[in-house]
């Protein structure tokens, strides 16, 4: 299980890295590089247009890859889905600016985006399912979280490799090939996380369907058929997490630095430091989930986003490096509250014929209505000279339909380990 937990998470921290380093690039200089002729903040909007694509491809790659880990296997998707966002992650660092292509410069980036989106849509169903697959009942949820942590230390390396270069280059040269070399080093760390994965076996559980006979012909369709309903509300409840998360770590990075006049530098270091506490938090708030439940826990985060929005916005308007820690941290730690259980709780709602498809699919759509919108929207509605209050009724929207969502979907821990940790808490 370590041996499983150490390659799961190297991975989905390499294919993280691949999307946040992007979403950083958007924030920072992708705007004015490849929409020249908009105004600030319309180039910003744009740069997050092309930021929402790779989540707009999300769910199409959890579809794809889907049935390729329902029908062949969960670790083939671990091989093919690293190598599509490694390769079109390097190619984003390659393509010349609007000033050298013109219009081709951002529709290459745009295609390369879509990619990215494709390669980490099926990322995370075969990350996760090996692991969960693959673990005891009394720690799935710990176990399956280590793939969640994954998106704690790409975000991490991303913003570290942005951060020392933004602080060691001038803007000139940051702007000029600085910004490249994040995704340059994608194809290293792509290269790394396949090497460490080519030791990895099938789970018990895809392994009894193929020998019994009982694999889906299908998943997709069955998904859609037997299943919809539950995609549905999977993907209303986890989108408060998408939400949250983009709105910490890509809208307010460019909300700093734009409208508050924050340095780069001290954007990045108080949103790392909150990324770095959730990422410590994740394993333990999964222990709770393996002793009170996933529901729980789930809804207990969303009460949290709830009712953190509005001082969130607030901490942030003070342009205070602490006080911008503090809102983050608050936010983060609401997100991870439910994200650190959904890797154990999303497979257990599905059979397992159709777990990869299923799991994925409702978990990018998520993305989609949390994470693709959420920059622009927040940008759109920051107007004005006073704390955009309008990001704060957006998120907590959001965190009310989520909580909803939660609040239809079943427990799924099993009774075995339910009983036993009630009886222990009782006594």
């Amino acid at each position: 299980m370590g041996r499983l937990a150490a390659a799961s998470l190297a991975g989905t921290a390499v294919e993280f890295y691949d999307f946040f380093v992007y979403g950083t690039a958007a924030a920072l200089v992708l705007g004015p590089l490849f929409f020249p002729t908009f105004s600030p903040v319309a180039g910003t909007l744009a740069a997050f247009g092309t930021f929402a694509v790779g989540f707009l491809s999300r769910p199409l790659g959890s579809a794809l890859f889907g049935h390729i880990g329902d029908r062949y296997g969960r670790r083939p998707v671990m091989f093919a889905s690293l190598i599509l966002t490694g390769a079109a992650t390097v190619g984003v660092g390659c393509v010349p600016s609007y000033a050298t292509l013109g219009v081709t410069a951002p529709v290459l980036l745009l295609v390369l985006r879509f990619l990215q989106g494709l390669g980490l849509g099926g990322e995370w169903g075969g990350a996760v399912l090996l692991t969960a697959e693959h673990a005891p009942e009394r720690r799935r949820a710990l176990w399956a979280s280590f793939p969640q942590i994954g998106p704690s230390v790409g975000f991490l390396l991303a913003n570290g490799v942005m951060l020392a270069l933004s602080a060691t280059l001038s803007d000139a040269q940051f702007r000029e090939w600085g910004w490249r070399v994040p995704f340059w080093a994608a194809g290293l760390l792509a290269a790394g996380g396949l090497l460490l994965r080519t030791s990895l076996t099938e789970t018990p559980q895809f392994r009894e369907l193929a020998e019994t006979g009982r694999r889906a012909t299908s998943p997709l369709a069955e998904v859609a058929r037997g299943h919809w309903r539950l995609v549905l509300l999977t993907a209303g409840a986890l989108a408060v997490g998408y939400a949250i998360f983009y709105a910490v770590s890509t809208w307010a990075l460019a909300y700093g630095t734009e409208r508050l006049g924050v340095s780069r530098t001290v954007m990045l270091v108080c949103i790392m430091a909150a990324v770095a506490i959730k990422g410590v938090a994740t394993p333990f708030a999964a222990m709770l989930g393996d002793r009170y439940g996933r529901r729980p826990m789930c809804l207990a985060g969303c009460a949290a986003a709830a009712l953190w929005m509005f001082p969130m916005v607030g901490l942030l308007h003070t342009a205070r490096p602490l006080l911008m820690f503090l809102g983050f941290t608050g936010a983060l730690l609401a997100f991870i509250t439910m994200f650190a259980v959904v890797a154990a709780y999303l497979p257990e709602l599905y059979e397992p014929r159709v777990r990869c498809t299923g799991a994925a699919v409702g978990y990018n759509l998520a993305g989609v209505l949390g994470g693709a919108l959420t920059p622009m929207v927040a940008t759109a509605s920051a107007g004005g000279s006073g704390p955009p209050w309008g990001v704060a009724v957006y998120l907590t929207a959001i965190a009310l339909l989520s909580l909803g969502c939660f609040a239809l979907l079943p427990e799924t821990l099993p009774k075995q380990v339910a009983e036993p940790a009630r009886e222990s808490a009782a006594a």
